[in-house]
């Protein structure tokens, strides 16, 4: 089980974040305990409040639990590994929340703890929680027989082209898949040993290399959304300039952008946008099905947290009945018969509570494997799509590197080439 974490402030946000329905199919507030107030937004409020009478700005833990991938992982599982997270890292008795949610066919979860203490109204200290979370993270994995990342056994062997939130972003907005922009970029690295190499290998795959910002060497695409080098090959921007260059003698982003509009864009722009419209014609589809799935995936879970509730009750009512009232009940106390019935209605509350947790766990689990199947399809035609994206823009770069080399015409059109001269004799 991977475990990210991070100590933060916003709890409004963190609180909306958690209870975002438009990004995660399914969201459960699974526990809210150590607060007066009994729902998310309401101990996130109180947590805030608490924290003003202090000076720490960070004042929740946040921790992110996701599973290996087509692993069912019961409840139990995820609340042992809160209880040892908070065992470890000073946090027992804190109060906390616990969010699960489910995306794409894959269940993890959110757990926050306030790091104050009511008590003594300081924070609690969190020193290298990094550390303790990945020694806890392998023992899960060891526990649930679930097979350990390479990166777990051998930290030289994770994968360099693992990209954040931002990076993500960015190339959504872009129009491409982020992990191919990554890989292509740490491709063209490490087959260049200098600048201009490395700008022509970059061209041939729909980049062009230019100056940031910040004068930094940044990779633009030919919509000019640009990547900054030294990130998507995870080295200091010394390296990079050591390799590339001073970056003032390259265009600007601008600059840039302005350039691959003037050759490339007017060519190759309504191709582009074709691929994009195919793309999103052929999406709508599967995302009608998956917002089907989704509707009846929540109508099948209220439907037995209905029954569940209603047995519950009928159940309740059952071992209430048995503990009798008035010179009844006084004499079962005298008797002993009171705690013989306490002792049965606590072991049948108790183990009513296991199999309603394995019911839901059932349903929940057949749901994640449905739904999973038919991400498998969406996976597929996104990567197709973005294939054929990437190819479009390494046709673009192709066409430009053409013109400037003087291969084709204004109008496009291909110059004859020259005969080939025979050998000269006498040399």
């Amino acid at each position: 089980m991977i475990l990210k974490a991070s100590q933060r402030s916003g709890a409004k946000q963190l609180g909306l974040h958690l209870m975002k329905t438009e990004e995660n199919e399914h969201v459960e507030v699974h526990e809210v305990s150590g607060f007066m107030s009994d729902d998310l937004m309401g101990a996130m409020k109180e947590a805030h409040a608490l924290s003003l009478g202090t000076k720490c700005k960070q004042f929740l833990f946040s921790v992110s639990l996701n599973p290996p991938v087509g692993e069912s992982v019961r409840i139990e599982v995820f609340e042992k590994a809160c209880d040892v997270i908070e065992e470890r890292l000073g946090l027992k008795g804190q109060p906390r929340m616990i969010v699960f949610h489910e995306k794409e066919g894959r269940r993890h979860a959110h757990a926050v703890w306030s790091r104050i203490d009511a008590d003594t109204m300081t924070a609690k200290p969190l020193p290298f929680f990094r550390t303790k979370l990945r020694d806890i993270a392998k023992e899960l994995y060891l526990e649930n027989g679930w097979k350990m990342p390479e990166g777990f056994r051998d930290s030289s062997l994770r994968d360099p082209r693992n990209f954040t939130l931002d990076e993500w972003q960015q190339a959504k907005r872009a129009g491409l898949d982020a992990k191919q922009i990554k890989a292509t970029i740490q491709e063209c690295w490490a087959m260049s040993d200098n600048g201009p190499a490395f700008a022509k290998a970059l061209e041939e795959r729909g980049l062009f290399l230019a100056q940031g910002d910040r004068r930094g060497h940044v990779a633009v695409s030919i919509e000019g959304e640009a990547f900054a080098i030294a990130r998507m090959i995870d080295k200091k921007s010394k390296e990079v300039t050591a390799r590339l260059g001073d970056p003032k003698a390259l265009r600007s982003v601008t600059d840039t952008a302005r350039h691959i509009g003037e050759t490339v864009a007017p060519r190759l722009s309504r191709f582009i946008s074709e691929a994009k419209r195919v793309a999103q014609n052929a999406i709508r589809s599967l995302n009608e099905q998956k917002a089907a799935m989704k509707d009846v995936h929540q109508s099948e879970r209220a439907k037995l947290d209905r029954m569940q509730r209603e047995r519950r009750d009928s159940e309740q009512r059952e071992r209430s009945a048995r503990v009798r009232t008035g010179a009844k009940g006084l004499w079962d106390i005298v008797t002993g018969r009171y705690f013989k019935v306490r002792k049965q209605n606590e072991v049948e509350a108790f183990f009513a509570l296991q199999r309603d947790r394995a019911q839901r766990h059932d349903l929940v689990s057949a749901q994640l494997k449905e739904r999973a199947g038919l991400q498998s399809q969406i996976g597929l035609l996104r990567d197709r799509h973005a294939r054929q994206l990437l190819g479009l823009y390494r046709d673009a770069a192709q066409y430009r590197r053409m013109m400037r080399d003087g291969q084709f015409d204004r109008d496009g059109t291909e110059r004859a080439r020259p005969a080939p001269r025979g050998p000269e004799l006498g040399r």
